[in-house]
């Protein structure tokens, strides 16, 4: 049986860009493309040229992807010509091998948006169509607001689609620009659209304004379209766009749709899946989101002992899927409700093989139990974990004594400074390191590491990219529980844990398990 083809677009780099906070760089876009790239996405839209001096250097120059390299804009104003038109005239001119055109396709927006009469917006339609066509580009058409438009007079929107496709559109996509369309609105509208424009000339554009962008994505594939846009990580205005990172799983791994369809996506790429999303994240610079589906840290993560032990002898009854088709793995979480399989397969991910009836084991249970009591939490510091098992085991380096350190908060021009000392002895030899930074534990951490001596070469890399404190207890006494994020050059991550009744003890535990942590991934011997 032949499958069908889906296509996937993917918009990062244009409608991703207007997530908040986020800016992209000519530079930004081109590791992005490489990403997607990687994947095996078929179209990647790379902006607006004309619309900001980024994009337009971008469009300046060839760029060699395997995917179709894609302009953005917008169909022809209403009483221009296609040459008297400044921005059709701009992506006319951009370097890229297809065109989408954003037209109006509610008759409300041309109304009011427009002020031009119905006719004359499917005539920019047609005519931008026919233009791009002529200058021998691959033409996409995003129908605005098509669902809503639909809604409220679905002869005018169903025309304008039509429109798009006669004048020789590859693809017409029906975008559902304010996200608040369900999965089942979305089905029966694309099967009636699907009278007029074929299914495979049809494309889906959702938002994520109730959370079902994936599934209205989904639910138009269902319906027929065979295009399918999206964003890395669903990043996008307001709530975002469909995540790829989602969809493309769901499509390559789930039986509905793998027995009917295919996609650019080899199961070799899709193993690079979660390297794709966590490298994503890392230039945007934020923390990848832990509970997302299939990449997440958490998505395949187990923590009551009883789901382990189940997990152990049959994956399949906790797992959808298994991990490593999407690059992703298995993690037993060690906690207070952990039994002897948790911690069994999770020394045995970091290399530790303990045999069940182990009397060191029971030992180490015991002290996870306490600790976990005091305040600790293993469950979200992994590293903090290997480190106690390695101690328990006796197999931790030592790589240096700290003998003392302090940390001064003062007031200075009207502005808080905070300075730390760190004393360490390595090798018989004592150092004495000064930090300085925007509060106690900045200043701590650029203090320990500022000169580790022969250690130092293996942490330069480092940095200090997440804090969290909670409060475990009341009262000004209060159990502080710390939790760190570090990260390398190479954009590994981990967490380590520290708990006491100082916050800035707590800290300096945290602080000093990353660093110890990092030398033994380093594999440094003291």
């Amino acid at each position: 049986m032949t499958c069908e083809r889906l296509y996937l677009f993917d918009t990062t780099l244009r409608d991703g860009q207007q997530t908040p906070g986020v800016d992209f760089s000519v530079d930004d876009k081109l590791v992005v493309m490489g990403l997607l790239d990687q994947l095996g996405i078929d179209y990647i839209e790379g902006g607006y040229p004309g619309g900001n001096p980024t994009d337009t250097a971008l469009f300046g120059e060839e760029r060699t992807t395997r995917a179709t390299f894609t302009a953005f804009g917008m169909v022809k104003r209403p009483g221009r010509s296609v040459s008297n038109d400044a921005g059709l005239q701009q992506l006319l001119r951009a370097r890229a091998k297809a065109i989408c055109f954003v037209a109006k396709s509610w008759d409300y927006h041309v109304r009011v948006a427009l002020g031009c009469t119905n006719e004359e917006n499917i005539e920019s339609i047609e005519q931008s169509v026919a233009a791009a066509k002529a200058a021998g580009r691959e033409v996409l058409v995003d129908c605005e607001h098509f669902f809503d438009g639909f809604k409220a007079n679905p002869d005018y929107a169903v025309a304008c689609a039509s429109a798009a496709y006669d004048a020789g559109a590859r693809w017409v996509v029906l975008c559902d620009t304010n996200g608040g369309t369900l999965p089942s609105e979305i089905f029966d509208i694309v099967r009636t659209v699907t009278k007029s424009v074929p299914g495979n000339h049809l494309g889906i554009h959702a938002h994520n304004d109730t959370e079902q962008a994936v599934a209205n994505s989904l639910a138009a594939v269902d319906a027929g379209v065979r295009h399918i846009q999206g964003t890395l990580n669903g990043i996008g205005e307001r709530c975002g766009n469909a995540n790829l990172v989602s969809i493309i799983p769901t499509l390559v791994l789930k039986p509905a749709y793998r027995q009917r369809f295919e996609t650019g996506v080899s199961e070799k790429s899709l193993a690079e899946l979660t390297h794709v999303a966590r490298t994503f994240d890392e230039l945007l610079n934020r923390s990848p989101n832990a509970q997302a589906p299939y990449v997440g840290k958490s998505a395949f993560a187990t923590k009551a002992g009883i789901h382990a032990s189940a997990i152990v002898k049959e994956p399949e009854t906790y797992e959808h899927v298994p991990p490593e088709t999407v690059g992703n793995r298995r993690r037993m979480l060690v906690s207070d409700q952990a039994g002897k399989s948790n911690l069994i397969a999770e020394l045995g991910r970091i290399g530790i093989a303990m045999a069940k009836d182990d009397s060191r084991l029971d030992a180490l249970l015991r002290d996870v139990k306490e600790r976990e009591a005091q305040g600790y939490a293993y469950d979200g510091a992994d590293a903090s974990f290997e480190l106690l098992a390695r101690r328990a085991l006796g197999t931790v380096p030592h790589y240096f004594d700290v003998l003392s350190y302090r940390v001064i908060v003062e007031e200075r021009d009207k502005e808080m400074v905070s300075e730390a000392v760190v004393k360490v002895r390595i090798d018989g030899e004592t150092y004495l390191n000064a930090g300085e930074g925007n509060g106690p534990v900045n200043a701590l951490d650029l203090a320990l590491r500022k000169d580790l001596g022969k250690y130092q070469q293996f942490i330069d890399d480092m940095e200090l990219v997440d804090f969290k404190v909670r409060i475990l207890n009341g009262g000004t006494g209060a159990t502080t529980r710390v939790l760190i994020e570090s990260r390398d050059g190479k954009g590994n991550r981990w967490f380590t844990v520290g708990v006491s009744p100082n916050i800035v003890e707590a800290s300096f535990q945290a602080l000093s398990d990353s660093i110890i942590y990092k030398l033994i991934q380093a594999g440094v011997a003291a």
